[in-house]
């Protein structure tokens, strides 16, 4: 560490937990100050890139970061050395970077210093040797900014104009909206095939017969309203020394039956056959531990396990780095740097980790040596994978000091970590064959069971399974047929796309990084081009209004290869020295080239019609698809000299009006079934001359319609006109002006009381709106706040 005993030093890192916690493990030379994340940035309004003068960038204060950078710039004034302290990622070099121009000290007195952990050990090893910025690192951060940025600002007013106001594209969100778009149109597009299985339940008790006893079994409902779980069905089978299996060869040939028609026959004789054990196969294998998080896989398994979403995750996570108060501990780093693509382990990690397990668990779970795992190819091996910064520090003994949240997490990434460095895991296979003669040849069954013999990492990191416990068998026995089956089923779709397997698929594809993952998936949502349920991601009409759109106009970006490629380039500016404005030159000639075709010859997406299977019931002529505000309709053909149009399904069915039995209570109409923005709601048949509708409740009973407002007859202060009357609100009552909606007036219902007093004593209503604001004790905007509000 370079000397401070009579020197001042300022340290600066990116958030105040951050900062608290590293300012107690450094001396009383040292001031902690936190930038608050980025405090310059490319300005919102305007390109802010000279694309003439090789990619320049014009940076900007960030909005509300002037306060910051005040504060930082005095704090710099009156301290002799700087240490920029941001986390040791492309972000967090791009931000030291951004804060040595403009706290504009000198160099010479100046370091960079970076630590993978927020340890005493990390921040005493990081401060003794500190190092200098690394101008790749940032010119590869600033690579990536520009990119997104030219992308972002040049397609969006497209869609803007071609499509609907608010809409964005990105270099890497748009190929996400693009995976789930194709997802959605394989599903749309699947026809499932029909197959059968004649699976059975064999036992070696021959005494027995246990048939109706399984199928009452198998079929009872329990209290839940569910059936006996595959867990369940296990133990009540090995109780009775059975085991399931399923049928794979008829005659020599591997079994396969499309219909009901080509199974019959080989289901009645199978009922009345005989079986027994033709081969019996042991054998031992071996359960390898997972490699410890790094950045996607901690997403993954967060999100498979506890329905964490990316977001809670890395936020989570963040917290858990920066530092928890524990107690007499004082705030603590928890875990490692959660950005980060790499396996590798640091040799002291290893070793704790193999101390812990030897005192804690037992010799026997610890291998020979340490555990090395292999990273992907491009990983920043400087990194180190997610894990503990004291394994002794169990999930269990500091449970009190976190959050649920926390806990959950702190208890995954110890667990994950710990069974990484333990011995594998061994079971004993047994793989089973079974025959039975019939008509049309031997029919065999197989089956398998698997055995723990030593549970290994499991003990840590418990693997489900399902799993069946077979009984003693040898060559040559008799079993004994407890149920066979004749059983339809259907192939099925590819399954949609959850969190966890979105960013499975963008790390394999090479799409992103992991700090990125997060992000995209909650801008896609907040855009309206995918939506969760129940946590599966559904593309929306405008999700694949604007993938169509971008996919005919701007290929490359659309196209997953060539995205991989982009990253790959900008990796290499950082790893291999590469040029960066050479990459946004091959970048930017192509894609203005498709910019200039789009905006010439793009078509506005509601001018667009596709044909349909349905005709219009009132002229009959043909139904098509268009794009409106509330995304894909069926409409007329005719339009405008018809103008029928209804709604249609996300699979594009019409969905029919249909009676409800109810009279409207306006003009006596039908009161039809619809379909609306917020839901199922009844609209009157004479629309659009009566424009009644009723609301329905979850259940899809009417409810009942709203009390009218109630008359005060206090004089409305701003139109002079109207009066104010009671009306209802999800947050209550409130007081609004009856010429509604011309005047839009609203006053506190705590103040009907006080307002009828005024206006009998001839002080209400007062003459301007100052005085109004004064009666009600409404504080007056400053023009900053206003200017503020508008701004946003």
């Amino acid at each position: 560490m370079v000397e401070t005993n009579s020197k001042k030093s300022l340290v600066i890192v990116e958030s105040p937990a951050k900062a608290k916690t590293i300012n107690k493990y450094l001396g009383p030379g040292f001031q902690v100050k936190a930038s608050m994340g980025h405090i310059r940035d490319l300005p919102s309004k305007g390109l802010n890139v000279d694309i003439d003068n090789d990619f320049a960038p014009t940076y900007g204060i960030s909005p509300g970061k002037q306060k910051t950078v005040t504060g930082l710039k005095s704090a710099a004034k009156d301290c002799d050395e700087l240490y920029l302290a941001t986390d040791l990622d492309r972000e967090g070099e791009a931000i030291a970077w951004h804060l040595a121009k403009i706290l504009n000290f000198p160099e010479e007195k100046s370091y960079r210093v970076i630590f993978n952990a927020i340890t005493r050990t990390a921040i005493k090893s990081a401060f003794a040797k500190p190092g200098k910025l690394n101008v790749d690192k940032v010119m590869a951060q600033q690579a990536r900014r520009i990119l997104d940025r030219i992308v972002g600002y040049k397609i969006s007013p497209l869609l803007w104009k071609k499509v609907a106001g608010g809409l964005s594209a990105g270099r890497v969100q748009s190929v996400a909206v693009k995976l789930i778009v194709e997802r959605e149109r394989q599903i749309r597009k699947f026809e499932p095939k029909e197959y059968w299985l004649i699976p059975a339940v064999f036992t070696t008790d021959l005494a027995g017969d246990y048939s109706k006893e399984w199928v009452d079994f198998i079929t009872k409902e329990k209290k839940d309203g569910n059936t006996p779980t595959i867990a369940e069905q296990n133990g009540w089978l090995a109780e009775r020394k059975a085991f399931k299996a399923e049928l794979k060869l008829v005659g020599g040939e591997k079994f396969h039956a499309s219909n009901e028609e080509g199974v019959r026959t080989i289901y009645e004789g199978l009922k009345k056959a005989e079986f027994e054990v033709l081969a019996i196969e042991k054998k031992e294998a071996r359960s390898h531990p997972s490699p410890p998080f790094i950045t996607s896989t901690l997403q993954q398994t967060a999100s498979y396990r506890m329905g964490f979403s990316a977001k809670r995750t890395m936020q989570t996570a963040q917290q858990l780095y920066e530092g928890i108060e524990v107690g007499s501990m004082g705030s603590l780093g928890l875990i490692t740097y959660m950005r980060t693509d790499s396996n590798h382990l640091s040799p002291e990690a290893i070793s704790e980790a193999r101390h812990y397990i030897a005192s804690n668990i037992g010799e026997d779970y610890l291998p020979e040596k340490g555990q090395i795992y292999a990273s992907r190819k491009g990983a920043q091996q400087a990194h180190e994978a997610i894990h503990p910064t004291d394994v002794d520090l169990t999930p269990s003994e500091i449970k009190s000091f976190l959050t649920e949240g926390q806990f959950k997490l702190y208890d995954l990434i110890w667990r994950r970590f710990t069974a990484s460095q333990m011995k594998q895991a061994r079971w004993d296979i047994t793989n089973v064959e079974l025959g039975g003669q019939i008509s049309e040849g031997q029919c065999i069954y197989r089956t398998s069971g698997r055995i723990l013999v030593f549970d290994g990492f499991t003990r840590i990191w418990p693997v489900s399974t399902n799993d069946q416990q077979l009984p003693s068998l040898e060559k040559g026995q008799k079993v004994r047929a407890v149920d066979i089956s004749c059983e339809q089923h259907f192939t099925k779709p590819p399954a949609r796309y959850t969190e966890g397997s979105i960013v499975k698929t963008l790390e394999k594809e090479g799409i992103g990084r992991p700090s990125t993952y997060a992000p995209i998936i909650s801008t896609i949502q907040d855009r309206g081009y995918v939506e969760q349920i129940k946590r599966k991601f559904y593309a929306t009409d405008l999700g694949e209004v604007v993938t169509d759109k971008l996919n005919d106009y701007f290929p490359k970006i659309m196209d997953v290869s060539f995205t991989r490629h982009m990253e790959e380039q900008l990796d290499k500016i950082e790893e291999q020295h590469l040029d960066w404005v050479g990459v946004l030159r091959e970048f930017y000639g192509p894609f203005k080239a498709n910019l200039d075709t789009a905006t010439e010859e793009m078509k506005h997406a509601k001018a667009e019609t596709f044909p349909s299977e349905y005709t219009c019931p009132k002229c009959d002529a043909e139904l098509v698809y268009r794009f409106g505000k509330k995304g894909k309709f069926l409409s007329c053909s005719s339009y405008p000299d018809c103008k029928f149009a209804c709604p249609c399904d996300r699979q594009g069915k019409m969905i029919e009006e249909k009676p409800s039995g109810h009279k409207c209570p306006n003009c006596g109409g039908d009161m039809l079934e619809r379909s609306g923005r917020f839901g199922p709601f009844l609209g009157c048949s004479n629309y659009p001359k009566c424009k009644t509708i009723l609301n329905l409740d979850k259940d899809g009973n009417v409810l009942p319609p709203k009390p009218p407002p109630k008359p005060t007859g206090i004089k409305c202060y701003k139109c002079k006109e109207g009066e104010l009357v009671i009306r209802e609100s999800k947050r209550g009552q409130f007081l609004g002006c009856n010429k509604f909606p011309k005047c839009r007036t609203i006053v506190d219902i705590k103040e009907l009381e006080n307002l009828k007093e005024l206006q009998k004593e001839g002080k209400w209503p007062p003459s301007s709106q100052e005085e109004a604001d004064k009666i009600l004790g409404r504080k007056k905007k400053s023009k900053k706040s206003k200017k503020k509000k508008k701004q946003k």
